[in-house]
């Protein structure tokens, strides 16, 4: 079970980060799967969701996201760089009204404002703070942490990464969970092309989580393409874009 990738075995990346994995691991019996699966769907299929969310589902693959991410009814998720809040508003239908998730963004858009004011959600509050300080008083325990499609926008910010990344892993709590996702970049061209073609090198996002103490979890192929030759404009690619998946976890 150490760095699988949905049935696969990871790269030797994993290898580096896998002391302590075995605690906690477990074996989902084929029931419970159906019956995750289906609350996954009934998330998808929420009425409060938009037109827009619905056109970006192809692109976005929620339900291998939220199975990715092992969202639970009752858990306390922060979404880093909530942006118009498709991830952010997920998150927060699969928690469900026991759960809590706070949308982090350091300006909140006219998307995201009108999103809550068409359908507000007791349990899902956008808080305005840094890149570098994140987490919101409240937010304490967490058992969830997204960052999706940004990691590579907060690279050429002012923003110092690494208190960040030590930021996020203070407010989780042990065993509590980091997912990043991100289109990816060539090897070797790190943060180069962070602001040109919206993209960055996997392996920078992996040194950089792990060296905030993290652990790497499991690595998801649901959103890869190979064909994507990772040189063009991630917002305007002749293919879909290659992007990786990355699960990290706080040891117990």
């Amino acid at each position: 079970m150490i760095g699988h990738r949905h049935g696969k075995l990871a790269g030797p990346a994993i290898l580096v980060a896998a002391v302590g994995l075995m605690a906690g691991c477990t074996t989902v019996p084929e029931t419970d799967s159906r019956t995750v699966a289906a609350r996954y769907d009934s998330v998808i299929a929420s009425p409060v969701r938009t037109d827009q969310d619905r056109r970006m589902d192809a692109a976005r693959h929620p339900a291998e996201f939220l199975a990715f991410t092992q969202v639970q009814p009752g858990m306390l998720v922060l979404d880093v760089a909530a942006g118009a809040g498709y991830t952010s508003q997920l998150l927060a239908l699969a928690v469900g009204p026991t759960g809590m998730v706070w949308a982090q963004t350091p300006r909140a858009g006219p998307t995201l404002t009108k999103r809550l004011e068409d359908h507000p959600q007791p349990n899902l509050a956008v808080v305005t703070r840094p890149f570098d300080d994140p987490v919101p008083e409240p937010a304490s325990k967490l058992d969830l942490v997204t960052i999706v499609l940004n990691y590579h926008d907060i690279t050429y910010l002012p923003v110092d990464r690494a208190r960040m990344n030590r930021q996020l892993f203070g407010a989780l709590k042990p065993g509590g969970r980091l997912v990043v996702i991100d289109h990816s970049g060539r090897s070797g061209t790190g943060i180069s092309e962070g602001k040109t073609l919206h993209r960055i090198d996997e392996a920078v996002v992996l040194t950089e989580i792990l060296e905030a103490g993290f652990v790497l979890d499991a690595q998801g192929d649901f959103l890869r393409n190979p064909s994507d030759p990772r040189d063009q404009l991630s917002s305007e690619p002749k293919v879909p874009t290659d992007k990786f998946a990355l699960r990290f976890v706080k040891p117990r």
